[in-house]
């Protein structure tokens, strides 16, 4: 999340608010009553809704901004979070701890953490490993993967209905070649290897 948001105050109006978005290179604005308690949110796409007809009628913050919003807590998981921002296809979500806002979780700090546990931006090797549902197949893997000095980042799975999934297994760089052919040996299907 991020911790101590931008915040604006229901009082404020839709120019204050599109200005401080656009300062500020922001999209969310925590709508925050002299106590820091969370009054409301709004968004760059509500101000823009609003913006004509504020100009013409005196529309303000306060008739824009979502009363009620859906809030988690700091000590919520992540993934409740996601879910969340999924559901009501948003794209952010105040932190509210006893009423009063910490902070922000939005959808690009749900990617940037997604990127962050894959490991996607540091150097890597991969290898995609079609794996059934017998037992041990996973952990005879690990094993060839063990026996062949690979150093595992981390390990994620396709949710695919079939018989087999695709494991992918994010590797320290490496050469995959030898693995490759050290899983192939042993009757595993290699999906892919990348170096």
């Amino acid at each position: 999340m991020i911790p101590d948001p931008i915040t604006i105050t229901k009082n404020a109006s839709i120019k204050e608010a599109i200005e401080i978005m656009k300062t500020n290179s922001i999209r969310h604005l925590p709508v925050v009553g002299e106590d820091n308690s969370l009054e409301g949110f709004v968004t760059l796409a509500d101000l823009k809704v609003g913006l004509i007809p504020s100009m013409v009628a005196g529309l303000t913050l306060a008739d824009l901004m979502i009363k009620d919003p859906v809030t988690v807590d700091p000590n919520n998981d992540i993934e409740i979070a996601a879910q969340l921002i999924y559901k009501y296809k948003i794209s952010g979500i105040p932190v509210v701890r006893k009423g009063k806002l910490a902070g922000i979780i939005t959808e690009s700090d749900l990617l940037r953490a997604f990127i962050d546990m894959m490991g996607i931006l540091s150097a890597s090797s991969r290898v995609d490993v079609a794996l059934g549902a017998e037992p041990g197949v996973f952990r005879k893997v690990l094993q060839i993967l063990e026996e062949n000095r690979a150093e595992i980042i981390n390990v994620a799975m396709t949710p695919q209905r079939a018989r087999k999934k695709t494991y992918s297994f994010r590797l320290a760089p490496c050469k995959t070649d030898m693995i490759k052919k050290a899983l192939e040996k042993e009757g595993f299907k290699v999906v892919a290897a990348m170096d």
